[in-house]
């Protein structure tokens, strides 16, 4: 940290003061004991016999001046003062600094960061206060991202309840007023507006699903499992819909079983999800693979199909809720648009995680899940 000018001047006025100081001191200090020692004979004639009888050195050399040594002993403590003195008044120079620093930032300026170099505690308070500093621009930038993902989920949960609640309201009142010609209309009012109520039932138990999940605190019913067979229940699940769209599910997993510890209801939801998907969205696909196959203390997941592919652009948005990847919000393939947002929170509650990958004759939904409970992953590898 550099000096101004103005408190060069300070430091080098007070060390000229300081010193002034001291050799008045000294000089007072010499004259009375000089005085003293002339009256009183005793004490000269003691300190005569302790000068002839330390000798300093191999020639036998004796002191004799008491005031030589006295006076560079008082020297030594001068010069000590002075040092004291002076550095302890460039340390509070330096406290000065910073805290005129610290206020700059209370101001407002928490882009700025105390930049001085210091040594000793002071340092380490400089380097407190910029953590300090760090950790609240972060906890605010957060918490401004919360407050704008909860004006999102405001305005997408409205949109897309706003829709069939129209349609509800719009066929209703046609009923109500007696607007059908016959009963097959009126059962048709009355069927399209069941409808969208189920459209409505579905968006909300996946909203009250996915904020339910989302919360660090909801707790898992961890049990050993074996996941091949999960799997292979799964698949069973949706055989028959698979068959409707002439697609066929097929199960691999290795080692046989493969048993690991995690909450099976949970990620049986993450499985559902990603096989949904995979039928509603796999446009001329034919096939959907599972598998499951671990890797040390880590078993790799991965729910793959041969329909259209995603666009590289929109790999990283899909666990976004209410992302879809066509551009309009519609619903007409039945999704919310919340279905993969709910799966990577249960995987993030298992600290695992989940990612996409998309080429020409395969998209693949990638889980990597800890075998134990509370495991830390490694790093994913690289490919």
């Amino acid at each position: 940290m550099k000096l101004t000018g103005r408190e060069k001047s300070a430091l080098f006025v007070e060390g000229v003061v300081t010193v002034i100081l001291l050799l008045l001191l000294n000089l007072s200090v010499i004259v009375i004991l000089n005085q003293s020692i002339q009256n009183n004979q005793a004490l000269n004639d003691g300190i005569f016999q302790i000068k002839n009888a330390v000798a300093i050195g191999p020639n036998g050399f004796h002191l004799m001046s008491w005031q030589n040594v006295f006076t560079f002993a008082m020297l030594l403590f001068d010069a000590a003062v002075v040092y004291w003195r002076l550095i302890r008044r460039y340390h509070q120079m330096q406290l000065s600094h910073v805290i005129a620093e610290l206020h700059y930032i209370a101001d407002g300026h928490f882009e700025h960061r105390i930049p001085f170099k210091l040594s000793g505690d002071l340092q380490r308070v400089i380097l407190s206060i910029n953590a300090l500093v760090a950790s609240t621009v972060q906890s605010m930038d957060e918490e401004r991202k919360i407050e704008n993902s909860k004006d999102e989920l405001i305005t997408n949960v409205s949109h897309d309840i706003r829709t069939p609640l129209t349609s509800i309201i719009g066929y209703l009142g046609l009923i109500e007023e007696h607007q059908f010609h016959q009963e097959k209309q009126l059962l048709q009012y009355a069927h399209i507006a069941f409808e969208k109520a189920k459209q409505m039932q579905s968006l909300v138990e996946d909203l009250f699903e996915y904020t339910k999940v989302r919360q660090t605190t909801t707790p898992l019913t961890i049990s050993k499992l074996d996941m091949g067979q999960m799997l292979e229940q799964v698949a069973a699940s949706f055989e028959l819909e698979a068959t409707k769209k002439q697609m066929q599910i097929s199960v691999n997993y290795r080692p046989d079983p493969l048993v690991m510890m995690a909450d099976a209801e949970k990620l049986s939801r993450v499985f559902n999800n990603l096989i949904s998907n995979a039928l509603k969205y796999g446009n001329g696909g034919h096939h959907i693979y599972l598998s499951a196959v671990a890797h040390g203390q880590e078993v790799v997941i991965k729910v793959a199909n041969d329909g259209q592919p995603i666009p590289q652009t929109a790999l990283t948005q899909l666990f976004d809720r209410f992302y879809r990847v066509e551009e309009s919000r519609s619903t007409a393939t039945g999704g919310t648009g919340l279905g993969l947002a709910i799966a990577q929170s249960i995987v993030s509650l298992h600290e695992g995680e989940i990612y996409a990958t998309s080429e020409k004759k395969l998209t693949s939904f990638i889980i990597r899940l800890p075998l134990k409970h509370g495991e830390k992953l490694p790093p994913r590898p690289t490919e």
